[in-house]
């Protein structure tokens, strides 16, 4: 047993247990104390809550360093217990599984350090966070696991655990957006749980190897039958993905959370439903099963679909959050197109565009929350002038439009001009030809509903009547900084990771 890769998992679900438990006697011993002097309430409060925020900083930074040392230094294994005879739950770091752990790392750590300034309005910090820290490592666990059943598993752990941050504030409209999201994620989870019964039976094992399990004897006589399955589970997972006809829950849950929240379901939640696509695309039936199938022509034609339907809607949108969402949706099935062409180009631009995206997305929602925190500006129109008062993170809001736009030195570019390329490669009639036609129109209206907001801003003529002349607090400001950095490094130091996701394809796709 490799208790490092154990300890990894466990550690932030154990911590998030622990303040989960303190919530609910803190809220107890509140209903004991009422008749206390309110100045005496608040001055424990303010003790208590630097407390949390030193707990909680600690164990971000300890359970990330855990994680990405676990990831990064040699191959580890870990059967944890089996349900079955032939079904452990079963831990394997393999080179995607180390990607995905880096992503989700680095982004949980900003946002988590930007939620101790942005939570004091929200309130409820402890339960919050709990959840936070939990959702952590359900996260780690997801990108570690060594199987199929283990993947499904804490795939549904990380619906329950985050439905939490989106029901955070208990209004009546979150409380809907949390039930519209549960629903579109069990949907989706039990469609992929109908396409695990059948490749239990047809493939060698459900361990995740390169290539794929699939039993060429056994499931000769059942290509029908499986390619529904295989169809089925795209489906269902890319309901996380945001991909049609599964993506509503997205506008709903990304407006009413808080922003930092929002930031990690729009960043890091959507791209497991990425990373469950290529465990049973790549990983578990081999991509040469679905090739020139029906499957295929399907899952390119709903993913160019979707990148349309998600720009438009996004470019219409008033309201700057869920012009955020909808986006989101768009930019994710920019990645599952690459996936669905099945070739090396296409699927590096892919992963490129996975480790692009989690930034910039994350960076854009973080800023918005500074709007929303400093001013209570929710939407697009009020934000006129904003760059005269916050200079430095309307810069940073710009750094993230363009690298989302795709123009270079960021990594939107790189990412793109690799899709791009990997469809003309595709020679799949007119879909290597409409691909990257469907994303340049997509890039341009992205410039259209981010790009403007930059302009008004900046330059003469919007003037917004907010006080504040200062820039929000480091522990808000330092995470914008830091993902604008990365998103500016991806595009003009691109070769090492070029260099890693080329690699992971050229093992899957040889």
């Amino acid at each position: 047993m490799d208790g490092m890769l154990l300890v990894s998992i466990a550690l932030p679900i154990l911590a998030g247990v622990i303040l989960l438990i303190a919530s609910f006697s803190e809220h107890l011993r509140q209903a004991e104390t009422l008749g206390k002097k309110k100045t005496g309430v608040r001055k424990e409060q303010s003790e208590g809550m630097k407390g949390l925020h030193i707990y909680v900083g600690l164990v971000l930074v300890a359970s990330v360093a855990l994680t990405l040392t676990t990831a990064w230094t040699g191959e580890r294994s870990l059967t944890l217990f089996t349900l079955l005879d032939e079904i452990p739950v079963f831990f394997q770091i393999d080179d995607i599984g180390r990607l995905f752990a880096t992503i989700v790392s680095i982004v949980w750590l900003a946002a988590g350090f930007y939620a101790f300034v942005y939570m004091k309005h929200e309130g409820n910090e402890k339960r919050y966070f709990g959840f936070y820290l939990l959702l952590y490592g359900v996260l780690t666990g997801l990108d570690f696991s060594g199987n199929l059943i283990t993947m499904y598993l804490f795939y549904e752990l990380m619906t329950l655990t985050s439905m939490p941050l989106v029901l955070h504030n208990g209004t009546r409209e979150a409380t809907m957006a949390a039930l519209k999201y549960l629903f579109y994620s069990m949907c989706g989870a039990y469609a992929g749980l109908f396409g695990i019964f059948f490749l239990y039976r047809y493939c060698d094992s459900l361990i995740f190897t390169a290539g794929g399990t699939l039993n060429a004897v056994t499931a000769s006589g059942h290509g029908g039958l499986l390619l529904t399955a295989v169809f089925v589970m795209i489906v269902g997972f890319g309901a996380k993905a945001g991909m049609f006809p599964l993506h509503a829950w997205l506008p709903a849950a990304h407006p009413v959370a808080p922003s930092p929240a929002s930031a990690v379901l729009s960043g890091i939640i959507v791209k497991s439903g990425v990373l469950a696509v290529v465990r049973v695309i790549y990983y578990i039936v081999g991509p040469e099963f679905i090739r020139g199938t029906w499957v295929q022509y399907t899952w390119m034609a709903l993913t160019l679909l979707t990148v349309f339907m998600g720009s438009m809607l996004a470019f219409r949108e008033k309201i700057f959050k869920k012009r955020l969402a909808y986006s989101t949706v768009s930019q994710i099935s920019y990645i599952l197109f690459g996936l669905s062409l099945l070739n090396e180009t296409a699927f590096t631009g892919a992963m490129l565009h996975t480790v692009t995206h989690a930034f910039v997305k994350c960076g854009l929602f973080l800023t918005a929350g500074v709007f929303l925190s400093y001013f209570g500006y929710t939407k697009v129109d009020q934000l006129d002038g904003l760059g005269k008062k916050m200079p430095v993170t309307m810069w940073c809001y710009t750094i993230f439009s363009l690298a989302l736009v795709g123009i270079p030195p960021t990594g939107g570019f790189i990412s793109k001009w690799y899709l791009a390329e990997g469809s003309l490669e595709s020679g799949i009639g007119v879909f290597s030809w409409l691909g990257p036609v469907v994303l340049l129109v997509s890039a341009l209206l992205t410039a259209g509903y981010l790009l403007p907001i930059t302009m008004k801003g900046f330059f003469p003529g919007g003037e917004n009547k907010a006080v504040s002349k200062k820039e929000p607090s480091l522990f808000m400001l330092v995470p914008l900084i830091v993902l604008a950095a990365l998103a500016v490094l991806l595009g003009m130091i691109p070769n090492p990771m070029i260099q890693y996701v080329s690699d992971i394809a050229l093992t899957l796709l040889q």
